[in-house]
């Protein structure tokens, strides 16, 4: 991971400095920012190469971007971008497709090749993350793809996955773990398409995106109901929009099936709680993790970590 911060440059030069090295060099755009203004500019990134993609996060001070004709000339990218728009939000104009906002937590794409202009919504300036897969890795006709200037992600079903995937993409850290990260990388990719109506929901590779971004959700679904003894495959099955049978069929795809991955996620929160809050008593953290009884607690703890549940806590209290 590359990590790069205006600390490391004297107060007088940063915003120069990112705009000439970091907003020109690595991101091909035209930066600019009243001079009155500079003094006060702070701003970060960091870097990943996952999977052949570039994830990027940025944070800012506000300033005004440009990726004009000139700009691309000097710096073509020839990647499709999937932004997340994060903090107060940020507005998009000077494209055919007209101007838009996007807001806190929304989703946006293009290819890098289109000219725009983009300003932050709020004071606090910029805070997005910018997933770039290059077109020669995307299995799609390139004239389609290259023509695709930024837009909002409009497709209300498609965003869940979406975010879902990206927040595992978020999760891999510095790590790149080619079988836990490409297939992420590839779904977004297609998720994307498949919004852009660049490929058919029906189509093998659209339907295996799909696959990919059911199981996440369905993951971080069983994460939120974690805490719920009510919680079964017919309630994650309702929440995603899909039967039982086609909810365990995403799991057979998976390292671990459906009740497996409840016990672990379960077993995971528990074990956390005995070591963070010595305080509560053992039966409260077994019912508080969703386990149905203190027996079965005791049972499927002690086949998970080779101890009971109070020796965990012991040894994980004790000095070492």
């Amino acid at each position: 991971m590359y990590r790069w911060s205006t600390d490391e440059v004297e107060p007088h030069n940063r915003f120069d400095y990112w705009r000439e090295v970091r907003a020109k060099g690595l991101f091909g755009v035209t930066a600019e920012l009243a001079r009155e203004r500079r003094a006060d500019f702070r701003g970060e990134l960091t870097l990943r190469r996952i999977a052949g993609a570039g994830l990027v996060e940025l944070r800012a001070s506000p300033y005004k971007v440009e990726r004009g004709r000139a700009d691309i000339a000097n710096a073509p990218g020839d990647s499709i971008c999937i932004y997340q728009q994060l903090g107060d939000g940020g507005w998009f104009e000077g494209m055919p497709g007209g101007d838009f906002a996007i807001a806190n937590g929304r989703f946006a794409t293009s290819h890098t090749d289109l000219p725009y202009r983009t300003t932050p919504l709020g004071a606090n300036g910029f805070h997005l993350r910018i997933l770039k897969i290059p077109v020669s890795a995307v299995a799609a006709p390139t004239e389609p793809v290259r023509s695709l200037a930024p837009r909002t992600f409009a497709n209300d079903a498609l965003m869940p996955l979406v975010q879902s995937c990206f927040t595992d993409l978020i999760a891999a850290g510095d790590a790149d773990e080619p079988t836990r990260t490409a297939p992420l990388v590839q779904a977004l990719t297609q998720l994307a398409l498949i919004e852009r109506g660049l490929i058919k929901p029906a189509s093998r590779r659209a339907q295996s995106a799909l696959r990919i971004g059911r199981l996440s959700l369905a993951r971080h679904l069983i994460a939120r109901h974690l805490y719920d003894p009510s919680l079964s495959p017919g309630m994650i099955a309702d929440l995603l929009g899909v039967s039982i049978r086609h909810m365990h069929m995403l799991f057979e795809m998976a390292e671990k099936s459906f009740s497996q991955t409840v016990t672990e996620e379960r077993l995971r929160a528990s074990s956390r709680l005995l070591m963070e809050a010595p305080e509560r008593m053992i039966a409260d953290i077994a019912f508080a993790c969703g386990f149905e009884s203190l027996a079965t607690f005791y049972r499927v703890f002690n086949a998970a970590y080779g101890m009971a549940p109070g020796d965990f806590r012991s040894r994980a209290a004790a000095p070492h």
